[in-house]
């Protein structure tokens, strides 16, 4: 074994230098773009032959498949359940406590068939069977009703939930493992799911029906976490980098619509990421090496009655970025924890942590081109920090189940600016604050004859803490924003849905209710002012087709940095200006049809309608209609007057075989808008209109598996510079940049976007360790998106006065594109 990995070291180190050199020197050669590439996949498949030819591999290993089969209502295990391996002749069955076992398997990606009488037939989850680990799996069934024994269901691979019959989307570890282009990254995986918008820069905004990226809640394992990204942006969601370790993870599901009244403080999105448990066996290591950094992960178990995962990841991105000249150097370090412990038959309690250090550092070097320099002069030093831990108790009683959840996050997001990047003089930027939220949450499910209720509340004790210096320039004159917040909030909430099924099962109804609240305001401090009802409901037209719909009204408190900003007297002006908790109402409707069991065919209308938007005081425009930077967003003075609306359809086709390719198509006409000053809709900054997302993934002989990834997006809206402003020496330096011109919001828009991205994987499952390869290209024909251009000073000329006496600079125009092939290589080694 030893022998393998030096001889893959050598290969790796060797590949790296080449991918670098590829990079860098990519740009402005497309002639021989097709050639490289092909040099490149040959320099990854070919060696691969001789390396392992030469290395003495014992035959592939086989797999073991354990875990439990239970009622989903009372958690009792069944017995004599039926289980198949989907695709084979191999079958177990369950004990009497409904344990079941399967010895011999061999490995790769694999669904279990599983039936018993009384209950629904149903297919699992697709899991990873390796020759190092038993895979562990529990899966739940549900009882057929008396109406229901008569009549005839399809069985299918894509579950259905009676409260969101509609705008639910699911990811299974395979297509998150495989995805073209993802390389591992959840972040940017689920940017290829229906009705997501994706951009061209290296950003992971969560962009969801035309909604911002700040209208999305994230729950891992049921722990609410403020976000998923690396060097996030404070105040929505975005960031570079995904945070969550894609080796914890086993399903990630989708709300875009129609979200269980138990999930709150969300106008877009919903999501709902599951992670796997420890091996309960033996303790198991794995190692990968992906395309910006390098994580380790142990599993195993903790005792006769627990699990444990853990890992750490840091980043090498900083060395390559230096290496090609780039003038800004990222580290980032994550960490991320899951024990799970049965305290007994009927109860379970789990510990979920997660956590980031971001560090940053600017390449003063790399200041050779008027790009390097555009950026080393307005961006800042920006740091940050956060973590969130929670403990999740479940609880199965003889009716249904109760869950506990407590949690606490926190996040500290610093940045500071020297003008020209001159430490002795004094900072024109300074800023520091700290986010702290201490959660609880209690969920009641009570199955009652053909209800099925859930019941429940949570509360919350959030502090707030700012230190702001900035020198801006506003009405002609440099001023100095100066001001320090200490703001304690307590919140409170209730929920409760309620769902039936009629006429034999072939109408399905569910009726939720939400309200929150908190002490900021008077605004905001009653439960009545933000009751958020929901509706849904699902006919069965033929026993494959469904006719959905859904309605409700959502809410969503704004974020911390609005609610915080405090003028340079002290005073919470957004408080004062009766700030409220900003409301969206949805209507979906929609028809599913289920060919067979691994197809899907949905077509889906929504209407979003926004009310009580952050409205900017200054620039005359919704924050929810501005486009999401690195650093902070909605420190400002906002009044909530804010409206806009976001509609469109939405299709998409899921075929699991389509001549052996595993098939998703998905198309979203999407309009996003928010009305001016003078009440009028003008485009925001996520009206893409069209987006197509094309994926398929295919598996071949010996452990081989292909990708690819097409995807399209209509050109996005953005605004024209300022000249008159941006050109005044004075207004110019204290912000490094140029200034938007907000008379003429989202007037311009730029071309069309469209990428394919490829990949390749070979695997290998050997009897003492399993080891994993993958070729990632990104942007395979090199498009080159155009993105609006930046201004920049033009150095070689002097400063002129106009006939004001204005003091100004030459401003030049400075194209602003992206576009490279950015390949890859990722390892994986498992012991």
């Amino acid at each position: 074994m030893i022998n393998i990995l030096g001889r893959f070291l050598l290969y790796f180190k060797f590949q790296v230098k080449i991918i670098v050199e590829f990079i860098y020197i990519a740009p402005g050669m497309k002639f021989f773009v097709v050639i490289r590439l092909a040099l490149l996949l040959l320099l990854f498949l070919n060696p691969f032959k001789a390396f392992l030819s030469n290395a003495e591999i014992p035959e592939q290993g086989r797999g073991r498949i354990s875990g439990r089969v239970y009622d989903s209502d009372t958690n009792e295990g069944l017995p004599f359940v039926n289980l198949i391996i989907e695709g084979t002749m191999t079958g177990s069955t369950t004990d009497l406590d409904g344990i079941f076992l399967f010895t011999g398997v061999e490995p790769g990606f694999v669904r279990l068939r599983v039936s018993a009488v009384g209950y629904e037939t149903v297919i699992s989850r697709e899991f990873m069977v390796s020759s190092t680990r038993t895979a562990n799996i529990d899966i739940g069934l549900k009882a057929v009703s008396v109406e229901l024994e008569a009549v005839e269901v399809s069985v299918s691979q894509f579950e259905r939930r009676d409260e969101s019959p509609v705008s639910l989307r699911r990811l299974g570890i395979k297509e998150i493992e495989k995805s073209p282009g993802g390389n591992r990254d959840i972040s940017r995986v689920i940017q290829g799911l229906p009705g997501v918008a994706s951009t061209p820069a290296f950003r992971n905004d969560v962009i969801v029906r035309g909604g911002g990226p700040s209208e999305n809640s994230f729950f891992l394992d049921g722990v609410e976490i403020p976000n998923i990204n690396h060097f996030a942006t404070q105040g929505a969601s975005g960031g570079p980098v995904g945070i969550i370790n894609t080796d914890f993870i086993r399903e990630v599901e989708m709300y875009s619509g129609a979200f269980p009244a138990s999930r709150g403080n969300a106008l877009s999105s919903v999501f709902e990421i599951r992670q796997i448990n420890g091996n309960t066996e033996k303790t198991n290591f794995q190692a990968t090496l992906g395309a910006s950094d390098l994580a380790i992960t142990a599993d195993g178990p903790l005792g006769e009655n627990t699990t444990y995962m853990i890992s750490a990841r840091r980043s090498y991105l900083q060395f390559l970025f230096d290496v090609i000249g780039l003038p800004f150097l990222p580290t980032y370090n994550g960490f991320q924890l899951k024990t799970n412990t049965r305290i007994s038959d009927n109860s379970t309690l789990s510990i979920i942590g997660i956590g980031a250090i971001d560090q940053f550092d600017l390449n003063l070097n790399a200041n050779e081109t008027p790009e390097q320099r555009f950026i080393l002069e307005y961006l800042p030093v920006n740091e940050q920090w956060n973590y969130a831990l929670g403990a999740v108790y479940r609880r199965f009683r003889p009716r249904g189940t109760e869950t506990l959840v407590l949690s606490r996050n926190m996040m500290r997001n610093t940045a500071y600016k020297y003008p020209g990047n001159i430490e002795s003089l004094p900072r024109i930027l300074d800023y520091e604050s700290d986010e702290i939220e201490n959660k609880f949450r209690y969920e009641r499910f009570l199955p009652l004859g053909n209800y099925r209720i859930t019941i429940g509340g949570g509360g919350e004790f959030a502090r707030y803490r700012n230190l702001t210096f900035q020198q801006v320039f506003i009405n002609n004159n440099i001023e100095s924003i100066n001001y320090n917040t200490d703001l304690d909030l307590f919140k409170w909430s209730f929920f409760s849905q309620i769902s039936r099924s009629l006429l034999n099962d072939n109408l399905t109804l569910s009726f939720g209710l939400r309200s929150d609240a908190n002490n900021y305001s008077s605004s905001m401090s009653s439960l009545l002012d933000q009751l958020s009802p929901r509706l849904s409901a699902s006919y069965r037209l033929r026993s494959n087709l469904f006719l959905n719909f859904n309605t409700g009204r959502y809410y969503q408190l704004p974020a911390y940095t609005t609610l915080g900003f405090r003028d340079n007297n002290g005073n919470l002006v957004n408080r004062l200006n009766n700030l409220s908790y900003i409301m969206s109402d949805h209507i979906v409707a929609g028809i599913e049809l289920l060919p067979d069991e691994g197809s899907k065919l949905s077509v889906e209308g929504f209407y979003k309608l926004y009310g009580n938007y952050p409205f900017s005081v200054r620039d005359s425009v919704a924050l929810g209609s501005l486009s999401a930077d690195f650093g902070v967003v909605g420190a400002e003075e906002v009044i909530s007057t804010g409206k806009g609306r976001a509609y469109g359809m939405e299709l998409f086709y899921r075929n699991l075989d389509v001549l052996n390719w595993n098939m998703i198509l998905s198309y979203t006409y999407v309009r996003s808008e928010f009305m001016n000053a003078m009440s009028e809709y003008v485009p925001s900054t996520w009206d893409n209109r069209h987006i197509l997302n094309v994926t398929g993934l295919r598996g071949l002989p010996n452990n081989w598996e292909i990708g690819f990834k097409w995807r399209f997006s209509g050109g996005a809206p953005y605004t024209p510079y300022d000249l008159e402003r941006s050109s005044r020496v004075d207004a110019w330096d204290v912000q490094g940049m140029c200034y938007i011109d907000y008379s003429r919001f989202n007037s311009e828009r730029v071309p069309s976007f469209h990428q394919l991205d490829i990949r390749v994987d070979k695997q290998f499952f050997l009897e003492r360790f399993s080891l994993m390869l993958y070729l990632d290209v990104q942007n395979v024909y090199n498009f080159e998106a155009e993105q609006r251009p930046n201004l920049v000073r033009n150095e070689s000329l002097p400063p002129f006065t106009d006939e004001d006496g204005i003091k100004r600079y030459h401003l030049d125009e400075l194209r602003n594109s992206f576009g490279n092939i950015l390949p890859s290589i990722g390892i994986i080694f498992i012991l």
